[in-house]
């Protein structure tokens, strides 16, 4: 089902670019609900000019841990589309799916053909190292799929065609429109990852911790390889002896960096950088602080490297 009105929170400027630039844009605008700032950015750059999606969880919220506000209730009910990462990340959307967006077609980015999809990894120092591996028509997720696969951004370019083709699919008319912003788009990731390719370069092969095991998609893209994790990838709380193994891996390497999230626990950073030679920074894998839109996934790459840079 379409809806029939235009999205009003499209600016005027916006539209009138999106009419100069098409000819005509339809009138029947998808309405499109996103999981996170993350999903909202990038369907927001395939439907510049067109429209504006929807957004569940804001900056600053925790995806692990949510509750639905009726305004999330009442935009899951109304879309024509839902883009989200997966279960893994938000196992509480998945119930909410299905009831309140039955007649929506929902599609799990990490889910489609062509994503780079990596489990967990295994320990407090991450003893095993899975291989990546990409998804085909057949293939069910692995279990234990580590969700925060927006850190490859190369997964970020596969998820920009998901989006379009599903967009042209209940919106023929402006298919162009969607796949020339999925071009643009693909071209501006691509300078991203040489522009964070040449920061990051002189720090290969430093040893750091992270907050919770979020970052191995970017790890791996960039080769840059934390030694290990305070909490696990589903940030449950970690016990006294991870923390002691973590405090001991990050004196017996000296390490430079211990790396903490705005949204959680600044005292176990403390504890495990007590004594040590160790620098705490404050890391962004959600992009708390940065503008909602189109720019905000290349900014969020961007941010996380230039921290990284800042404190290796």
């Amino acid at each position: 089902m379409i809806t029939s009105r235009l999205m009003i929170k499209t600016t005027l400027g916006t539209a009138i670019c999106g009419l100069w630039l098409s000819g005509m844009v339809s009138a029947d605008v998808p309405q499109v609900t996103t999981d996170i700032p993350v999903t909202h950015s990038l369907v927001t750059r395939v439907m510049a000019g067109i429209g504006t999606p929807d957004l569940i969880v804001n900056r600053g919220a925790s995806p692990h841990d949510y509750s639905l506000r009726p305004s999330n209730a009442a935009s899951l009910e109304a879309a024509d589309l839902v883009f989200w990462i997966s279960s893994e990340l938000t196992p509480w959307l998945e119930g909410a799916l299905k009831t309140l967006a039955a007649d929506a077609k929902v599609i799990e980015l990490m889910d489609a053909k062509g994503s780079t999809v990596l489990p967990f990894r295994e320990g407090s120092t991450f003893e095993t190292h899975s291989h990546r591996h990409k998804h085909d028509e057949d293939e069910h997720a692995t279990v234990n799929v580590d969700p925060h696969g927006w850190l490859d951004p190369y997964n970020g370019k596969t998820w920009l065609d998901v989006i379009a083709t599903e967009l042209s699919k209940i919106d023929p008319e402006n298919t162009d429109i969607y796949f020339d912003n999925v071009s643009q788009g693909k071209t501006d990731i691509d300078a991203v990852i040489s522009e964070i390719d040449a920061t990051l370069a002189p720090f290969r092969g430093t040893n750091f911790i992270v907050y919770h095991d979020a970052y191995q998609y970017f790890e791996r893209r960039f080769d840059v390889l934390a030694a290990g994790s305070i909490s696990m990838g589903d940030v449950s709380d970690p016990s006294p002896a991870r923390i002691a193994e973590i405090h001991q891996t990050v004196e017996e390497l000296d390490m430079t960096c211990v790396f903490s999230e705005p949204q959680f626990n600044p005292e176990l950073v403390a504890t495990v950088v007590d004594g040590t030679k160790a620098r705490a920074r404050v890391i962004d894998p959600l992009g708390t602080r940065l503008t909602l839109g189109a720019d905000f996934y290349l900014n969020l790459l961007r941010n996380i490297a230039q921290t990284m840079a800042s404190c290796l």
